[in-house]
């Protein structure tokens, strides 16, 4: 087993942890609805393949992870686990840049494809805007050394966390053949 890395402050993790989420939610929110119109010199639609990219890579770690912890490979899943939730601050970085300089693309498919796209996008958007901070709350039980708590969160941050990660890239690839 791992030892702790950071001293236990259950209030100050639980302030920063919300705050955080609150923050980031926030911006993503008001973001979303303004779009500036600057000539960046490239196609602007690069930032949702950056996005596809790392969501993939996610995907990918988190699975590594998973296989690195059941296989009791601790270290080798923390640094995993450290990775994605980099990629993943990465993400929400081209995300925003990504949403500020196209604005909404509206999907352009016809009969039931709609209904599976409005699908998947509406709970990947739902479970998007949720996964933070039990990835944060997740995190931090680990690093405090409680790994007992961490595991039992872990089963239910993994699964969400997971199949945001894959929806995204599904939502991508479904959208794209939309992009102006």
């Amino acid at each position: 087993m791992l030892t702790a890395v950071w001293e236990k402050n259950d209030a100050r993790a639980r302030f920063l942890i919300i705050a955080l989420s609150v923050i980031v939610f926030g911006a993503i929110v008001a973001l979303g609805k303004v779009k500036l119109n600057v000539d960046l010199g490239f196609d602007e639609h690069i930032f949702a393949k950056i996005n596809a990219a790392i969501n993939s890579t996610v995907s990918v770690l988190l699975l590594l992870a998973l296989l690195a912890v059941k296989s009791k490979k601790y270290l080798l899943h923390k640094r995993i686990m450290i990775t994605a939730i980099i990629l993943s601050c990465l993400f929400l970085v081209s995300y925003i840049c990504h949403h500020l300089f196209t604005g909404e693309t509206k999907f352009g498919g016809e009969g039931n494809i709609r209904y599976v796209y409005y699908f998947i996008l509406g709970t990947h958007i739902i479970l998007a805007a949720i996964i933070l901070p039990f990835i944060l709350f997740t995190a931090y039980r680990s690093m405090i050394g409680e790994f007992a708590k961490h595991k039992k969160l872990a089963r239910i941050t993994w699964p969400i966390w997971f199949y945001v990660a894959v929806t995204g890239v599904i939502v991508y690839f479904m959208i794209s053949p939309y992009y102006n």
